[in-house]
């Protein structure tokens, strides 16, 4: 996809920047430096993550008026508890052991915004995962295995998910940290809108 706009990738994370990438999509990454809206705040998890992403592409977008930028914010939730990043080895064996032989939701909240076109959209998406059941053995080989301590829910389902993974219902990219079928479909629509879209 070529757009006649600059992109920029509001997040340092390596998994979003791959993603982008196989879009064909030409961007820079400049992640936003910001407080991001926590966990307690009382905002569902759907909206938490929506709202996070726009205030990550809001405070780049400030800063570059002429660039589309792209904020994302995912997380994972089982039952009514919301899992970000493990904080340690322990929290992430916590995590794995909530997650064995349940289902659960991976929610990524986008946000498009550009100063110069008064672009200013976003959305979440949903994917529904269901997990293995999982004893302390395979706990530690998975671990062994994959640097869980980057990611939400202390795994990455495109590492090793024959250790982890029953089914999955939704977007795979969505579960990896971008969901790039919502985004792609997001980006042609408002590039025909706006007038930035060379070559879909």
């Amino acid at each position: 996809m070529k757009l006649s706009c600059p992109v920029i990738l509001a997040s340092a994370s390596p998994r979003r920047k791959d993603l982008l990438s196989g879009m064909g999509i030409a961007f820079t990454v400049l992640p936003a430096e910001l407080e991001e809206i926590s966990q307690d705040s009382g905002y569902p998890a759907s909206e938490m993550v929506r709202l996070n992403a726009c205030l990550k592409a809001g405070a780049v977008a400030q800063q570059h008026p002429d660039a589309l930028v792209i904020g994302s914010d995912t997380v994972v939730v089982c039952g009514s508890e919301i899992f970000g990043k493990p904080h340690s080895p322990e929290k992430a064996v916590g995590m794995l052991k909530k997650l064995s032989g349940r289902a659960h939701q991976v929610m990524s909240g986008v946000s498009l915004q550009c100063v110069k076109y008064q672009l200013d959209c976003s959305f979440t998406e949903i994917s529904q995962v269901v997990f293995k059941e999982l004893d302390d053995a395979a706990i530690r080989e998975y671990m062994r295995l994959v640097n869980v301590m980057d990611k939400a829910g202390a795994y990455a389902i495109q590492e090793h998910a024959e250790l982890i993974l029953d089914r999955l219902e939704g977007s795979l990219s969505n579960v990896i940290g971008l969901p790039v079928e919502r985004l792609s479909c997001e980006l042609i629509r408002l590039g025909r809108e706006f007038n930035f879209l060379i070559d879909a």
